[in-house]
């Protein structure tokens, strides 16, 4: 038997090494959160969008109306997208260290009181006076029903909307896109993708399909990114309190869909996001100001 061996003095190079899509994921995470979060909600809605509750290619309505309509169809998919991706991520690229930080902002409750306050009477304020300047000054005061029905509605949008988007985006995505490229980058880009995430619900009766105006989407992303940009600051305030930017973001979600139409009758939908774009805006130019482009971070 003979063995074959190489010159004296050569080298054979080293065989490539194949990148196995976990080896993508660890190191590309927010490149990974952002695709899978997208993937997974927009297939889980596609039911939804073609159902009678959009498009109408399919024949058939989830029971309950316009609101299992949008707990059947539209939460599972909001619930396994940004949420369920950024727990595949961070359990892949950061394993249980990554797990437990994560897991950490979520349960941080604890902070001053004064950004409770701040957050559920300075929201209804704010934009009780941007829809104001968008009504033609007739407002209303809200009955005694509708102030009651605030609270569990809060309660509700926490574990609904707030649960399912705010530990993706907010959690996982701000923190490292912040150390990338800082905050006011991090508020603009997550902002940005964050509205666009919600484009294929404009397909739907969520968005006022197929009433609502051509531009009402991309009014809505112009609203992400400057909402983003305060809700940036509250998060970095806080000391990165997952619970405070997911109360901020369902008082607006809260007020609007509970108290605006009755304080504001004349105003319609689009209107209502004319005063929400232009409230944010305002709110994000003093915040920027105040904090000279820091938004609270600190490396």
């Amino acid at each position: 038997m003979s063995v074959l061996t190489a010159p004296a003095g050569s080298s054979r190079p080293a065989p490539p090494q194949r990148r196995g899509l976990l080896d993508v994921v660890r190191q590309r995470p927010l490149l990974s959160f952002f695709v899978l979060a997208n993937l997974a909600s927009w297939l889980v809605w596609v039911p939804y969008i073609l159902s009678l509750h959009g498009l109408g290619v399919w024949d058939f309505t989830f029971p309950g109306g316009s609101i299992g309509g949008q707990l059947l169809g539209m939460l599972p998919g909001a619930y396994l997208g940004p949420i369920g991706s950024a727990l595949v991520v961070t359990a892949i690229a950061d394993g249980r260290p990554g797990l437990r930080a994560w897991a950490r902002r979520l349960w941080k409750w604890k902070v001053s009181w004064r950004w409770y306050a701040g957050i559920l009477l300075g929201v209804p304020a704010a934009m009780v006076v941007s829809g104001l300047a968008f009504s033609g000054g007739e407002v209303r005061a809200p009955s005694t029903m509708v102030l009651l029905a605030l609270i569990p509605g809060l309660l509700a949008q926490m574990i609904t909307t707030g649960l399912a988007e705010e530990p993706g985006w907010r959690d996982f995505a701000l923190p490292r896109m912040q150390r990338l490229i800082g905050a006011p980058g991090a508020a603009v880009a997550i902002g940005a993708l964050w509205g666009m995430w919600h484009l294929p619900l404009y397909l739907t009766e969520w968005g006022g399909w197929p009433d609502a105006p051509w531009y009402r989407p991309v009014e809505f992303v112009l609203f992400c990114i400057a909402f983003n940009v305060v809700m940036t600051w509250v998060f970095n305030r806080t000391g990165q309190s997952l619970p405070m930017a997911m109360l901020l973001h369902v008082s607006v979600n809260n007020f609007a869909s509970i108290a605006w139409a009755e304080v504001f009758p004349t105003t319609d939908d689009t209107v209502v996001q004319h005063a929400l774009l232009a409230g944010a805006t305002v709110a994000a130019a003093v915040v920027l100001a105040g904090t000279r482009g820091r938004l609270g971070y600190r490396h």
